[in-house]
């Protein structure tokens, strides 16, 4: 990829340069002269931002054919951007990650935040899962693989580009080793506990490291208690909850693989005999249950996206209602229910009505003891609070 201070140049609308001026990553296709030259860039480019009047605002990222069209990477409009400048931001958000963390399991690049938009780069071990999101991002792949090399000199190298948003970009979606072998689940740790993901045909990067400190917290409540966790996945929340003492746990999900992981994860804790791994719709197993008046001391119910996109709202804030009555008319009186939304469209206020709707329509009171989000290995960019998608409750119920 050619990369030269002769770069394509791309201008700003008059007034429209503020935002980007202080600081915020993104601009919009209706901000910039979109002329017949803007349209001809190839998508993917690294193009100068400058105002309306010629003034540098930076290097950015260039898609003609997309609503986010400029996704900024430095202030500097002629900075090189090569290996080497990727493998400074690489360094920059691993020397966070190790403050934050002593053992090589985490987020590694969360886009935007980490001056890298619209990547993803998550580590298990000496195996790194990679996500590029964007055209830019798709067409830097060889530079940031040349720059994962020279910082990790990871073992294998998984490239995970099957995100749905790659379609708004104009790419194909693929899943491929781009370098090294990986054969089955690899093992992680999280909060003292293994775990397996597979990165190669599980959900997102095959671990979902943002759940980590909602996990430790649940768990803390969990010792000498009876515990369901719906939408298991690969035992995250069920496992640390029987290392924590929990007296019996219930995991339930639709993915035999995943629950193989779970089964896995429990044996290698060394609490397989107290972990039941169980293939059910979460919804239809939560109806069964309550119908059949059993309750736990603790569930949890951590689902995928409801709402994928804004058209999906109203019924997704309906779903996350029906989960949560669901869920609370299992939950024993004195116990302790954990509800979560990954959907970044479903904004906290919402989320968090629907979930009282949904104690509401139980019949169930009680107390909200904490509100979370992700994990710090998943920073948000102070100028996209939109961001900061995913929405946790730990509520006590009477």
């Amino acid at each position: 990829m050619s990369d030269t201070p002769s770069r394509p140049t791309i201008r700003l609308q008059p007034s429209r340069h503020k935002r980007v001026q202080h600081g915020h990553p993104w601009v919009y296709s209706n901000e910039i002269h979109m002329d017949n030259t803007a349209k001809a860039i190839p998508p993917g480019s690294i193009v100068r931002v400058l105002t309306h009047d010629g003034v540098p605002l930076g290097a950015a990222t260039f898609n003609p054919h997309t609503l986010i069209c400029t996704r900024m990477l430095t202030r500097d409009a002629d900075e090189a951007i090569d290996a080497a400048f990727l493998a400074g931001r690489l360094r920059r958000a691993l020397a966070l990650r190790e403050k934050l963390f002593d053992r090589p399991f985490y987020r590694l690049v969360h886009a935007e935040a980490d001056g890298l938009p619209a990547l993803i780069v998550d580590r298990f071990g000496d195996v790194v899962v990679m996500q590029a999101n964007s055209a830019g991002m798709e067409r830097l792949t060889p530079l940031l693989l040349e720059a994962l090399g020279e910082v990790l000199a990871p073992a294998a190298v998984v490239l995970r580009n099957d995100s749905p948003s790659r379609g708004l970009e104009g790419l194909a979606t693929e899943t491929r080793i781009a370098m090294g072998s990986v054969e089955g689940p690899v093992r992680l740790e999280e909060n003292g506990c293994t775990f397996f993901a597979d990165p190669g045909v599980g959900q997102k990067t095959g671990w979902f490291y943002d759940q980590r400190d909602n996990r430790a917290f649940i768990a803390a409540l969990a010792a000498g208690a009876r515990v369901i966790d719906f939408y298991s996945y690969n035992g995250g929340f069920a496992v640390q909850c029987a290392r924590a003492g929990a007296t019996s746990v219930v995991a339930v999900d639709r993915s035999e693989p995943a629950l193989e992981n779970g089964r896995a994860a429990a044996d290698v804790n060394g609490v397989g005999e107290i972990c039941e791994f169980r293939r059910a719709d979460a919804f239809e197993e939560m109806e069964r249950l309550a119908a059949a008046g059993e309750t736990f001391d603790v569930v949890i119910a951590d689902p995928p996206a409801f709402v994928k996109s804004k058209k999906d709202l109203q019924a997704g804030s309906r779903a996350y209602r029906k989960m949560a009555r669901l869920a609370a008319s299992i939950t024993a009186p004195g116990g302790f229910l954990l509800v979560a939304s990954c959907s970044h469209n479903v904004e906290v206020p919402v989320f968090a009505e629907q979930v009282a709707r949904g104690l509401d329509d139980a019949r169930r009171v009680g107390r909200i003891l904490r509100t979370g989000g992700a994990a710090p290995d998943h920073p948000v960019h102070p100028h996209l609070p939109e961001t900061a998608y995913l929405k946790v409750q730990v509520l006590q119920l009477d």
